[in-house]
């Protein structure tokens, strides 16, 4: 079997190329500084905006997130639009495995996100 399928039936499905880890997936135009590490399984979204300061490191199965269908899904699309809000990620920030930001959030400069913890909507930290 090759890596384009996995049976003779149905073939498999490929990220979009990325410079950062073959097994991560980046959606709409991330601004990348120099110097960061993304891991593997990671969902890089700049569909509303996304900047990711010098020297970052993010884990694996990390999500940054800038979009959200919530409003959108329990309004029954009465609310017919998704939510976009940009996300700032500062300079040598640290984000751990499994860890989710949420779309708004500014995360300061030498800041730590804790493996698994989520970043509320809107969240600011300091440096």
């Amino acid at each position: 079997m090759s890596l384009e399928t996995s049976s003779p039936r149905a073939p498999l499905a490929a990220l979009p190329p990325n410079p950062y880890n073959a097994l991560a997936w980046f959606v709409g135009a991330p601004e990348v500084g120099p110097g960061v590490w993304i891991g593997a399984f990671t969902l890089i979204d700049g569909s509303g905006g996304l900047k990711i300061g010098a020297g970052v490191n993010v884990s694996s199965g990390a999500q940054l997130l800038t979009h959200s269908s919530a409003r959108r899904t329990v309004t029954e699309r009465a609310y017919p639009h998704v939510d976009r809000a940009p996300v700032e990620i500062g300079d040598h920030v640290f984000i751990g495995a499994n860890a989710v930001v949420l779309m708004g959030s500014v995360i300061g400069h030498h800041s730590v996100v804790a493996a698994g913890a989520v970043v509320v909507e809107g969240s600011r930290f300091p440096p």
